[in-house]
């Protein structure tokens, strides 16, 4: 039996709140758990090619956007929104980093309670070799799996959600 036109399994509404409560259809949570399914498998994937690298993926990440900044430093606080992680898994990530040599923490000057992450020369010799294997795989396990138009589509639904979902960051 092909279980992608199956409905989905009844939930059992909770008894507050359940006939205000717009439950997913068979079509709309098909979608849904195929969308939380790519994601999941995609950065495991894209996270176990880059071990041979030694690095993982959250560390690929803060290099790539360490490499994109201004004198390629970023203050933390900062660098922390860029890469959606809390001020203290990010602080344990760049120990972790600073330890291998790819980055370096430095003051604020002016601002005492403040620091930068700088990426090191290591670091960016890393992840000038790191890059192009990467990319390969991000062409082989995402792009190269869709036309340009599913590519130009993806990007017009998912692009209203990301601005959506920014604007929220920092709220409650």
């Amino acid at each position: 039996m092909d279980t992608s036109e199956t409905a989905a399994p009844e939930v059992s509404p909770s008894p507050r709140g359940a006939a205000e409560t717009p439950w997913l259809d068979a079509r709309e949570q098909r979608f849904w758990r195929a969308h939380l399914e790519v994601g999941k498998l995609l950065e495991h994937q894209l996270s176990r090619e880059l071990q041979s690298h030694n690095l993982a993926i959250n560390d690929y990440e803060i290099l790539v956007v360490l490499s994109e900044s201004p004198e390629r430093r970023m203050r933390m606080t900062d660098l922390a929104t860029a890469t959606l992680q809390s001020k203290s898994r990010l602080s344990h990530q760049i120990t972790r980093m600073e330890t291998a040599g790819l980055v370096l923490r430095q003051e604020c000057p002016g601002d005492r309670r403040g620091l930068y992450a700088h990426l090191t020369e290591h670091g960016w010799q890393t992840l000038q070799q790191v890059a192009p294997d990467h990319v390969r795989s991000v062409r082989e396990h995402f792009i190269d799996r869709l036309t340009d138009e599913q590519l130009d589509a993806m990007y017009a639904a998912l692009a209203p959600i990301a601005e959506h979902l920014r604007g929220l960051r920092g709220r409650g």
